[in-house]
Order: structure tokens, then C-alpha cells, then sequence
């Protein structure tokens, strides 16, 4: 019998985000689901973060406002003063090399706060963002417990593990194209050369990601945004073979009672409006076309893309950041006019309802950027995806995807960078080709899509009582209540 039901003081756990969209909606929905179970939820950001997860906080308070559970708290603490512009408080707004400097000089500065609080408030445990990783050493000076939280899958988890247990690029050939093998995973996973973070390019990251594992090992466990049946084979290499507390408590977005405004203060105008146009279509007829907050195309490549999702003949909803070139720059001849019909296309300028646009019975297929979030967003709505990585973990994420899930269509992204300009030019004919291979009615793409929607129906049952998200949140909750006692 889980804790929750036991006639004590609640649980205390205090969730610590990383500063960026795809680490705090995550987050904010993990407290939201944590706190229905009766955990009295604090969450420790910075003003400008704390807005961003204001109306998913005010939406899960107001749904647990008829129980006994206590309400979610966000414990707000100034952003450090280290010379970036006012209201600079998230991986979002960087847009130089000096900025990013700055930041994350900024983000070491906020352990005084985070010990600050440790020390008043003497929560149960810590659910921290992987990038702080001097928290476990933080927690344990307060005894209290750290739980890591990486946000990210437990086979890009397992990937990550192997890449920097054995380095494999050290033997590799120098060639980009090279083909490299991942050792000790269930599956044989093989990305080329140029797919992967090259230590010694980056050795700064390489050293970062290194005291990444190093402290999440040294934690109590680590938090997963997933659920057991979706990579039941990774579950136990992580925890079996690897010997690492893991809690898959996911997909916490189902959890959510803020579909439209979770991850903003400022949606676009145009959401409502594109609802109402995916409404006159017909079932599984539109492609939707998203790659986060922090990616960025360059001019040629939204060229190409927008030749894509014209020659594809599908009807698409294409969520275009507000930051990007200017269309001038990049819309090729036809496509204004393409737009201006309204029939085929739906852009959407800033932020979108990702989570509601994916639910909509119109939505048949995804291109996506395969960030861990979206990803499973796209899996817990059955939809199948058309996968464009670009950096982090996104290329195994995209292994997992068309690989192992079988519930997507690689694009054929080559290069791993996060800027722009390192980025092969993939060609329109391509990206429509991917399209309808996923969406067509060929045995391949049905296959796809049987399989996404089945995935849909384990993602939902996972988070139900006596699921075995459901389960694992209660097993973790027992071992913390019992560690208390």
C-alpha cells in the first residue's frame, strides 16, 4: 500500500529545473503528478522561469483544490547578476557565445540559494536537473536526498553511458562517415562518426557530461521521463546491468491540466486559430512540422523544407520560432501563395499547444527534432514521427525511434551541431519522400502507424492505477517515506 494513503505528515520534495523550456515544463508537470498523489511540492526558479511555469502550476493547483493534497509551490529566488541583459534568465534568450558564458556562470551561482533552502526548509528529497550536478554534494551536506533528472529516455541514457564509458570514437576511423558502434547495449546501435559529440572537439562538454554521469551515479537514483513499457529492454540494462536507481514515472505531460498554456506566458495568437483550421480536415490528413525552442535552421535549409512540405501534397500545421530569418530569406516562389489559399498550410508563429495539436484526430505524422520531450509527447498521442536530430541526444532518441519502437522514418540527418551553419542541406524531394512514407498507405507506413497508435494506448495505461508509472511513483514514495522514518 502506497504511502499516500498512511495518516502522516506529507512527503516534502523540492524540484529543481534546469533554466530551459525543455527541462521546467517537464518538471512542473512531474510536481503536478507527484502532488495528486499527495507530496507537498516546492519548486525553486528564477522570475522570468517561474512565469513560464506559472499557468501549469496555477491548472494542477486548481484540479487538487477538491482533495486532501497539498498545493504546489514555486519558491522564486533572484537570477544571479552576472552582466546579461534584464529578463536574460533561460536558455531560450542566448543569442551570443558571450550570453551562454554568462549563463552558465549564472546557473553555478544559484547553489547559495539552493543550499539556502535546503537548510530552512528540510525537504524529504531534491528531484534536480542533471546539469546541476554539484547538487548531489549540496544535498548531502543537508542530508536530504538527491534524485537526478535528465529528461531525457532510458536508452539515450544507456547510450550516453556506453559513449563515455569506452569512447569509441578513439578507435574509430577519422573518417565522418565512419560507422560507430556503441558496446554493451541490448541492441546493436551503430550512428556514423559525424552523428556523434567528438571529445576531442568538445572536450569542455566531454568533461562536463563526464561529471554529469559521474554525480548522477553518486545520487540516490535518477527520475525518468518514460515508462517501462515502452524500452523494457533498456530498464533493465540501466538498472540491471548498470546497477543504477532509476523511477520511470512518465510520460508526465499526460499528467498535465494546462494542455494549451504549459511551457508559456505568451502563446501565439494563431493557436486557436489553427485548431479550428485542423478541424475541417479529415482524420490523420496533416503533418505537424515543430522542432523545440532551441533549434535553429538556417535560410536554406527553411527553403528546402518549405519545398518539402509542398511536393509532399499533405495538408501541414508548421510552427515557425519567432527568432528565425525573416521569410524573405528563405520562402521559395509559390509558397506565399500556397499559404494564402489556407487550404494546405498553417503556419504558426511563437508558441505552440504541441500537446493539443498532437491529440487532434486530423494529426497523421510528426517532423520533429526528436528532442526526449516531443518525442514522447508524439508517442503518448499514437502519433508516428518523421525524425531530424540535430545535436544532444537526439540522434539516439532517433534510434529509438525508427530502430527499435519501429514508429518513425529517418530524414537522413547527418551532422551533429547546434548551430546552423554545420548542417547538411537536405533536399525538399527528401523530406517529402519521408512524409509520405510515413503517412501512405503502404504496408511499411501502415505498419508505422498501427504500431504508434498501439504505443499511444500503453503510454496512457502506464500513468492509470496500477499502471506502471502509477506504480513506480508510489514504490518511490514508500522508500522515501521509510527513509524518513
Amino acid at each position: 500500500m502506497a504511502v499516500e494513503d498512511e495518516q502522516q505528515s506529507p512527503l516534502h520534495i523540492l524540484f529543481f529545473p534546469f533554466l530551459a523550456p525543455g527541462h521546467l515544463i517537464p518538471i512542473a508537470d512531474m510536481a503536478a503528478l507527484f502532488a495528486s498523489r499527495g507530496v507537498r511540492c516546492t519548486i525553486l526558479t528564477t522570475p522570468v522561469n517561474a512565469a513560464i511555469i506559472c499557468s501549469a502550476v496555477d491548472r494542477a493547483n486548481d484540479a487538487l483544490g477538491g482533495t486532501d493534497c497539498p498545493a504546489i509551490d514555486i519558491s522564486v529566488v533572484p537570477f544571479p547578476d552576472v552582466g546579461l541583459p534584464p529578463g536574460v534568465q533561460n536558455g531560450m534568450a542566448l543569442t551570443s557565445q558571450d550570453d551562454r558564458d554568462k549563463f552558465y556562470q549564472a546557473v553555478t551561482q544559484l547553489r547559495e540559494p539552493f543550499d539556502r533552502f535546503l537548510a530552512d526548509a528540510r525537504p524529504d528529497a531534491v528531484v534536480s536537473d542533471s546539469f546541476f550536478y554539484w547538487a548531489t554534494d549540496a544535498a548531502a551536506e543537508h542530508g536530504v536526498p538527491r534524485l537526478a533528472f535528465h529528461g531525457s529516455s532510458m536508452f539515450a541514457r544507456s547510450c550516453s553511458d556506453s559513449m563515455l564509458r569506452n569512447n569509441p570514437l578513439e578507435t574509430a576511423s577519422d573518417d565522418p562517415d565512419a560507422p560507430v558502434s556503441l558496446p554493451g547495449l541490448p541492441h546493436r546501435v551503430v550512428l556514423k562518426r559525424r552523428q556523434m559529440m567528438d571529445p576531442r572537439k568538445r572536450p569542455d562538454h566531454w568533461k562536463l557530461f563526464q561529471s554529469i554521469n559521474a554525480d548522477d551515479q553518486r545520487s540516490f537514483g535518477e527520475v525518468i521521463n518514460s515508462f517501462h513499457e515502452l524500452e523494457p529492454d533498456y530498464v533493465e540494462h540501466y538498472q540491471t546491468t548498470l546497477g543504477r536507481r532509476a523511477w520511470l514515472v512518465g510520460p508526465v505531460a499526460l499528467g498535465s491540466k494546462d494542455m494549451a498554456g504549459r511551457g508559456t506566458s505568451a502563446p501565439s495568437p494563431d493557436a486557436d486559430s489553427c485548431l479550428r483550421w485542423m478541424d475541417a480536415k479529415q482524420p490523420g490528413s496533416v503533418v505537424y512540422v515543430s522542432f523545440g525552442t532551441l533549434t535553429s535552421f538556417s535560410p536554406a535549409e527553411l527553403h528546402q523544407l518549405a519545398r518539402g512540405l509542398d511536393l509532399s501534397g499533405k495538408n501541414f500545421v508548421w510552427v515557425v520560432g519567432r527568432a528565425g530569418p525573416d521569410s524573405s530569406e528563405w520562402m521559395p516562389a509559390g509558397f506565399a501563395q500556397l499559404m494564402a489559399r489556407g487550404d494546405r498550410g498553417f503556419i504558426i508563429r511563437g508558441w505552440a499547444p504541441q500537446m493539443i495539436i498532437l491529440n487532434h484526430p486530423a494529426i497523421g505524422g510528426f517532423v520533429t527534432h526528436c528532442g526526449w520531450n516531443s518525442t514522447l509527447e508524439a508517442v503518448s498521442a499514437g502519433v508516428p514521427m518523421v525524425t531530424w536530430p540535430r545535436y544532444a541526444d537526439q540522434f539516439y532518441n532517433e534510434k529509438l525511434v525508427v530502430e527499435v519502437l519501429k514508429v518513425g522514418v529517418s530524414i537522413g540527418a547527418k551532422d551533429y551541431a547546434s548551430g546552423v551553419e554545420a548542417h547538411e542541406v537536405i533536399a525538399g524531394e527528401v523530406i517529402a519522400e519521408s512524409i509520405g512514407r510515413l503517412m501512405g498507405s503502404s504496408e511499411e507506413g501502415v505498419a508505422i502507424q498501427k504500431k504508434a497508435k498501439d504505443l499511444g494506448v500503453e503510454a496512457r495505461s502506464a500513468l492509470e492505477k496500477g499502471g506502471s508509472s502509477y506504480n513506480d511513483v508510489g514504490r518511490l514514495m514508500d522508500e522515501l517515506m521509510a527513509r524518513r522514518s
